[in-house]
């Protein structure tokens, strides 16, 4: 069976005009995690990410302490949903405004966790953004696109939704377990999967291990 090892992205940029890059701190996340895949000689034999620059990124700092990384191969169905677009549906574009530059971490996540829970039911419904279907099946394609024939051990970089919702397909979990897994997953947490031709195995979820020591408990974020 194949290993399926899907990383979320470091550390981005949240607050800013600018959330799809990564923070220095975010920049030395993905440095860590690569130094720990190295210090156990671990090799992969394909490297899937999304198409969004925090993804890009993130990888980029794993190959600057993992050599030998194949080529990546970008699949638009490991990108992030548009949470901007689905909170200017849910509230309005003047409660987006309030939310989102008012500073209020808190207010901000709980409002987003209603129009997730909207957006997965199915009552949320825009032109401007695709449904929970189709994004499912989206993170569906790309699953089945990691596990294709003749890679023994993959590395899989995306985001929150994508990883959140792949544990919930692999699992069979209601959708808005799927939004509370969101919500909790780490940057450049690592998530384990065991693939075969006819079955997937969700090993563990949102493991850290690089960051797990005392001077880096610290730099554990989820933004």
């Amino acid at each position: 069976m194949a290993e399926l090892f899907v990383v979320r992205h470091a550390q981005a940029a949240f607050g800013t005009d600018d959330y799809d890059r990564l923070t220095e701190l975010g920049h030395r996340q993905s440095r860590w995690l690569g130094e720990y895949f190295a210090e156990r000689a671990m090799r992969f034999d394909r490297v899937i990410t999304g198409t969004l620059r925090r993804h890009r990124e993130t990888l980029a700092g794993i190959s600057e302490s993992l050599a030998g990384l194949p080529e990546a191969h970008a699949l638009e169905g490991l990108n992030e949903y548009q949470a901007d677009v689905l909170l200017a549906a849910h509230l309005g574009e003047d409660g987006l405004a309030r939310i989102d530059r008012g500073g209020d971490r808190r207010a901000h996540f709980r409002v987003l966790r209603e129009a997730l829970y909207a957006w997965v039911d199915g009552s949320l419904r825009t032109e401007a953004h695709t449904s929970f279907d189709k994004f499912s099946a989206g993170v569906r394609d790309a699953l089945a696109a990691a596990r294709s024939p003749g890679a023994e051990r993959v590395l899989v970089v995306s985001s929150g939704g994508p990883i959140s919702t792949l544990i919930g397909t692999v699992l069979g979990l209601a959708p808005r377990t799927m939004v509370e897994l969101n919500l909790q997953a780490r940057n450049t947490g690592v998530s384990e999967f065991r693939a075969g031709a006819k079955v997937v195995y969700c090993v563990s979820f949102n493991n850290v291990p690089h960051l797990d020591r005392p001077d880096r408990r610290a730099f554990v974020t989820y933004t």
